[in-house]
């Protein structure tokens, strides 16, 4: 399928530049949370497609959040670290995944996702 305009090229482009900022925080602590608010933020008044992708990201960021203190918590009975190690990977899989499906134009919802925003 080819897009339509420049405006969709960029939609797609920002969309999975999003997505992908939220690995940032491997190189720099704290910016896989910083960065993607920030690029959602300046860019969805610029291009509405991207206001839709900033949602997905930013319920993840709050579910993983969650997870990550409910995980930690249970790591004093043990169970907590091998769930938190899965937690790792899923906060490196699932951020490439929706970068892939962005630049192909597709909003993907990361699975085990509350919609605190919808």
């Amino acid at each position: 399928m080819q897009p339509s305009t420049t405006s969709e090229l960029d939609t797609r482009q920002w969309a999975m530049f999003l997505h992908l900022s939220l690995l940032a925080g491997l190189l720099v602590p704290g910016a896989g949370f910083i960065l993607p608010i920030v690029l959602w933020q300046v860019k969805k008044n610029e291009l509405p497609g991207i206001d839709a992708h900033g949602k997905v990201v930013a319920n993840w960021l709050i579910s993983a959040l969650i997870y990550g203190v409910i995980c930690g918590m249970l790591s004093f009975v043990l169970i907590g670290i091998p769930l938190l190690m899965i937690l790792g990977l899923l906060a490196l899989i699932f951020p490439i995944i929706g970068a892939i499906k962005a630049n192909d134009g597709v909003l993907w919802n990361y699975p085990l996702t509350y919609r605190f925003f919808a």
